[in-house]
């Protein structure tokens, strides 16, 4: 299996996170639970973190730093994410706002 070339060359600009999604196929894996193949149809709601980016501008100009950091496991909302593929593997765009939780 080929490695993952390093993504530490794509930062996301302001509050948005880039997502290494995780399929059905990879979360029945690591529980046990077998899950049905139509759940592969839709998209995923959940994945880890690659990059984030600087963090939130306020209205008066000062940043906010986002509180998601690289590596973490997250939920985030089904609809909110961008798509993008790089070298043959899907990746989500997500504002901060769209992450629901952390997984620990």
């Amino acid at each position: 299996m080929k490695k993952n070339k390093d993504m530490s060359n794509i930062t996301p600009l302001g509050d948005r996170v880039l997502i290494e999604a995780r399929t059905a196929d990879d979360s029945s894996r690591a529980s046990g639970i077998i899950i049905p193949e139509t759940i592969d149809k839709e998209r995923p709601e959940q994945g880890i973190v690659v990059a984030v980016g600087e963090g939130r501008l306020t209205d008066s100009g000062e940043l906010v730093p986002l509180r998601v950091k690289k590596g973490q496991r997250v939920l985030f909302s089904k609809y909110g994410p961008d798509e993008i593929k790089i070298d043959g593997r899907e990746y989500l765009i997500v504002s901060e706002s769209n992450i629901l939780a952390v997984i620990e």
